[in-house]
């Protein structure tokens, strides 16, 4: 989810889920130890539970940025075992650990070392021609044997070499059963599956086999399926988010970020799929991304597009 599940769009699904934990964008650890920490990881307290996503294979270095995450106030930290991108490969991590699980324990244990927080791995079922379920099964006992409690599967092996990391998410089947299978072969530990998911109520299929579902693209192009999360996986009736009230209540992040000098484009890029399959969700889109948002304030920008929708539903 790199470029997208920046802090703007995890406040606004968090107005939508008061539940749902929200994961960042995968961050470099050699980015959050040597760059602008400050800027990377700073989010809003609005976002807990928020959990940070890091890749990386050097286990002193893994463990610096985690401890920075705890610094921050992260509820989680992730080790990303499953991006096949060619800038991730090169640098000999994403799902190109899969095939070092010493390395991945060394990390885990080196991080566990350094903080108090959860520290979880996501991972596919397999790589290139490495996709026995032995395979999986071997790297899963190494990540247990850490004390590591929860591992996020995404049900689809990635190939390192000849697939683009959009292809990887499409051309590679979905064995959801495989995931299943690991869950009921290590039951003490925590399985959440990922991987092709777009209804919530397909979540509800799979958490009768697996503990928990991640959503990915799907819940940032129609960011608006997350306000079903809370009562559909949940349980909890106490709160029903309807689009315009998300933009009312979304104001107040979208005028402290203007005040802070953030860019107009960034804060309102995640409302564009906030009106996904509705009518009037071409205007809504089109009056937030016309070229004159650059130089607008974000409020403003957001007033407009507001004013724009009600204006065509009058019309209608």
């Amino acid at each position: 989810m790199m470029g997208y599940t920046d802090s703007h769009a995890r406040v606004l699904m968090r107005l939508l889920s008061r539940n749902a934990w929200l994961y960042t964008e995968m961050l470099t650890a050699a980015a959050v130890v040597h760059g602008d920490t400050e800027r990377l990881l700073r989010f809003d307290e609005s976002e807990h539970p928020v959990a940070l996503q890091l890749g990386g294979c050097e286990p002193q270095l893994m463990a610096r940025a985690c401890g920075a995450a705890a610094q921050f106030g992260y509820d989680e930290v992730n080790i990303n075992v499953g991006c096949p991108s060619e800038r991730v490969r090169s640098g000999s991590f994403g799902a190109a650990l899969m095939a070092d699980p010493a390395t991945v324990a060394a990390c885990l244990r080196a991080m566990q070392d350094c903080v108090d927080v959860p520290i979880t791995v996501k991972t596919r079922i397999g790589i290139d021609h490495q996709d026995s379920y032995n395979f999986l099964a071997d790297f899963t006992g190494a990540v247990a044997d850490t004390g590591c409690k929860t591992l996020i599967v995404h049900a689809r092996k990635a190939w390192l070499k000849g697939l683009s990391p959009k292809q990887n998410r499409e051309i590679p089947p979905l064995h959801y059963e495989v995931v299943y299978r690991l869950k009921r072969d290590f039951p003490d530990l925590e399985i959440v599956i990922n991987g092709g998911i777009t209804r919530i109520a397909d979540a509800q299929k799979h958490l009768i086999e697996v503990d928990g579902v991640m959503l990915g693209r799907a819940a940032y192009h129609n960011i608006f399926m997350l306000a079903g999360v809370d009562e559909a996986i949940y349980g909890d009736t106490s709160y029903a988010p309807t689009r315009e009230a998300t933009v009312q209540a979304y104001m107040q992040h979208a005028e402290q970020e203007s005040a802070r000098g953030t860019s107009t484009l960034a804060i309102v890029k995640p409302l564009l799929a906030l009106f996904h399959g509705q009518p009037r969700g071409r205007h809504w889109r089109r009056a937030l991304s016309g070229g004159h948002v650059r130089h607008t304030p974000a409020p403003t920008v957001i007033c407009q597009a507001s004013l724009a929708m009600e204006q065509h539903h009058a019309a209608a």
